[in-house]
C-alpha cells in the first residue's frame, strides 16, 4: 500500500475558469525521496497543500487524498501534524515564536508531550541540525538559512513519517542551499522519512530524488527516474528541460543526442566532471581559455555608495560598513551575498526607505538627502522586494497595474502590452494572493515597470521562478538596458547571474568586494560559482556557462 495516493484529484479556485489540478493520479511510496517540478503555476504547491487539511486552499475539490490508506479528512488534526511535517519557501511565514529553543519546542506543546520526552526530542533535533550554538538566539536575529534550517528541525522534532518540503532553498544562498538539501537527503536516507520536495533549481535536488513527477498545467506529464524524466523532457523538447542540471544538458548538445541522451548520461557536477575529462581526453580541443574581459570605466554612475555606513538601532551592530559601489548607467549588475549579510539593506538605502548615519549615496547624479523622497528626489528610481506580495494593493493584479497608468489616456492598452510582455494575461483578474510564487513575481515585476523608471532595483528577481520564464526575465533585462535603463539586483542565483549581468560584486561584512566581470569573478571562487565551472574548471579556463562549455567542446 502507498503512503500517500492522489487519486484522479482535481481542483478549481474559486471563480476560475482553468483547473489548478487536472485529474492528478499519484502514488508515493515510504522512505521515497521525490522531486516534484513543473513551471510557475503548474500546481505544485497546489497539490502539496492538499496533504495538510489546514493548508488546503479554498475552491472546488473533487477525487481523493488518501495517507496510510485513509482519506486525509479522516486523519485527525493532531496525527497531521505528528505525522506530515510541512516546511514553506518563505522562512519567516512559519516562525512563531521568539527565541529558538521556544520554536522548537511549540508544536510538541501544543501536541501535549510528555516534559521529558520534549526535553530530549529538542536536544537531540538541536545537536543534530547544528543548532545548540544558537540555541537561545532570537529567531528575528537568525539569517534566511538559520531560519530555514530551524523551521525543519522544528518539523523533524515532532518525528513525522513524511516531510514536504515547497521550494524550501528559494530564499537561501548557493552554500545555504547546498547545506539545507544535504541535511533533507540524510533524513531521508538515514531515518527513513518520505519527502516530497518541490524545486526551481534543479542542480542538486534533481539527481538526489529516487522519482522525479513532472506537473504542467495542473497534470501530471512525466513521472519515473531522474534519468527516466530526463529523457522524457529532453525528446518531447518540454520547456522544463531548460531547468534540468547542467551536466545532462550540456552532454546532450555536445554529444548530438538531444532526442535520446544515453542511459548513463550525468547527472551531477561530479559524473559531469568524470565526462568531460574523458571527452577532453579524446579530442583535440584547440582552445582551453575564455577571455575574461574588462570592467568598463564608469565616469557618471547611476548608482553610487560611497563610505556608507548603517544600523537600525543606535545599539545594533552595523549592517552595511563602509560600503561602496558604483553601478554604470546601462548596466545590469549583480550582487551576491550569503544570507542576512545586508544586500536587502543596501538597496532600501540606495532608494530613501532607510537613511545611513555615514557616508554618501548618489542615485543618477543627485545626492541622496533626508527627505529625499518627500522631495522627489527619488523619481525614476523603482524597487521589487523580496516579497512580491508586498507591492500589491487591490483585489486583482489588473486593479493593480491600472494603479500604476491611472488618468493615462492609453491605460488599457498598456496593461495589455505589459501582461503580454510578463506573461500574465491570464492572471489579471486573479487575487494577488492565490498566485504562485513565479506568477507574482511576474506580475509584480510588470507593475513595477510600468512607472517607466531610470533606475530598477530588484531583490531576487527569480525566487520562485521557472527556467523557461527566467530566459524571458533574462531577455527582458537586456532589452531593458539596451533602451538605457540601469539594473543593479541581488541574488542568490548564480546560474543566473552569469548568465545576464555586465558586472558581479559580493557582500561581505557589511562591504562590497571583488567587483569583476562574470566570467572573472565566477571563475575564481569554490562554492560562489555555476555548475558549468565547477564540472569543467580542469578542463577549461574561465568557463561559467553551459554555454562556454559547449562552445568550446564544439570548437
Amino acid at each position: 500500500m502507498a503512503q500517500i495516493a492522489f487519486q484522479d484529484l482535481t481542483f478549481s479556485y474559486p471563480d476560475q475558469a482553468h483547473r489548478a489540478l487536472d485529474g492528478v493520479s499519484l502514488e508515493i511510496e515510504h522512505g521515497d525521496l521525490v522531486c516534484l517540478c513543473g513551471r510557475s503555476g503548474s500546481g505544485k504547491t497546489t497539490l502539496l497543500r492538499h496533504l495538510k487539511t489546514a493548508l488546503a486552499p479554498h475552491g472546488i475539490r473533487t477525487g481523493k487524498v488518501l495517507f496510510e490508506g485513509r482519506p486525509l479528512e479522516d486523519v485527525t488534526p493532531e496525527d497531521q501534524a505528528r505525522f506530515i511535517g510541512f516546511v514553506m519557501q518563505d522562512p519567516d511565514a512559519q516562525l512563531v515564536t521568539d527565541k529558538v529553543w521556544h520554536e522548537m519546542a511549540f508544536g510538541l506543546e501544543n501536541l501535549g508531550t510528555d516534559p521529558r520526552v520534549m526535553e530530549l526530542r529538542v536536544v537531540e533535533m538541536a545537536s543534530f541540525f547544528g543548532i545548540q550554538h544558537w540555541f537561545h538566539e532570537g529567531t528575528a536575529q537568525l539569517s534566511g538559512g538559520q531560519k530555514q534550517m530551524l523551521n525543519l528541525a522544528s518539523v523533524m522534532a515532532l518525528q513525522p513519517s513524511v516531510l514536504v518540503l515547497d521550494e524550501p532553498t528559494a530564499q537561501l544562498d548557493p552554500i545555504a542551499a547546498a547545506d539545507f538539501l544535504t541535511t533533507v537527503q540524510k533524513i531521508n536516507r538515514e531515518l527513513g522519512v518520505t519527502v516530497i520536495l518541490t524545486e526551481h533549481r534543479l542542480e542538486d535536488a534533481f539527481a538526489m530524488a529516487d522519482a522525479v513527477v513532472v506537473m504542467d498545467a495542473g497534470r501530471v506529464t512525466a513521472s519515473g527516474s531522474p534519468q527516466k524524466a530526463a529523457r522524457t523532457l529532453i525528446a518531447r523538447h518540454d520547456p522544463l528541460e531548460r531547468a534540468l542540471p547542467t551536466p545532462i544538458r550540456i552532454y546532450g548538445v555536445v554529444k548530438g543526442a538531444a532526442a535520446s541522451p544515453a542511459q548513463d548520461a550525468p547527472l551531477t557536477v561530479r559524473e559531469g566532471r568524470t565526462w568531460l575529462l574523458a571527452y577532453e581526453r579524446s579530442h583535440q580541443l584547440p582552445v582551453r581559455a575564455l577571455p575574461q574581459g574588462a570592467l568598463p570605466e564608469s565616469q557618471d554612475p547611476a548608482l553610487s555608495l560611497h563610505e556608507v555606513w548603517f544600523r537600525y538601532d543606535r545599539d545594533a551592530p552595523d549592517i552595511l560598513r563602509g560600503a561602496s559601489l558604483d553601478v554604470p548607467r546601462g548596466s545590469l549588475f549583480a550582487l551576491l551575498g550569503g544570507n542576512g549579510t545586508g544586500k536587502s539593506t543596501l538597496l532600501k538605502v540606495l532608494c530613501g526607505l532607510v537613511k545611513p548615519y555615514r557616508g554618501e549615496v548618489q542615485v543618477m547624479g543627485r545626492t541622496l538627502k533626508k527627505g529625499a523622497r518627500r522631495s522627489g528626489a527619488l523619481e525614476g528610481i523603482a524597487l521589487l522586494p523580496q516579497d512580491p506580495q508586498d507591492l500589491f494593493v487591490k483585489q486583482t493584479v489588473r486593479e493593480d497595474l491600472l494603479s500604476m497608468v491611472a488618468g493615462h489616456g492609453d491605460a488599457p492598452t498598456l496593461i495589455q502590452e505589459s501582461a503580454d510582455a510578463f506573461g500574465v494575461v491570464g492572471l489579471l483578474d486573479r487575487h494577488p494572493a492565490d498566485l504562485s510564487g513565479g506568477e507574482a513575481q511576474r506580475a509584480a515585476l510588470a507593475k513595477v515597470l510600468l512607472a517607466r523608471p531610470d533606475v530598477l532595483l530588484l531583490d531576487e528577481p527569480t525566487k520562485g521562478v521557472d527556467a523557461f520564464a527566467k530566459e524571458q526575465l533574462a531577455k527582458m533585462l537586456r532589452d531593458l538596458t539596451a533602451e538605457g535603463l540601469t539594473i543593479l539586483m541581488v541574488s542568490h542565483d548564480v546560474e543566473f547571474c552569469a548568465r545576464v549581468s555586465d558586472e558581479v560584486a559580493l557582500l561581505f561584512d557589511g562591504s562590497v568586494v571583488a567587483v569583476n566581470t562574470p566570467r572573472a569573478f565566477f571563475s575564481q571562487n569554490s562554492f560562489y560559482t555555476t555548475a558549468a565551472n565547477r564540472m569543467s574548471r580542469h578542463v577549461f579556463a574561465n568557463a561559467v556557462t553551459d554555454q562556454d562549455v559547449i562552445d568550446l567542446c564544439l570548437q
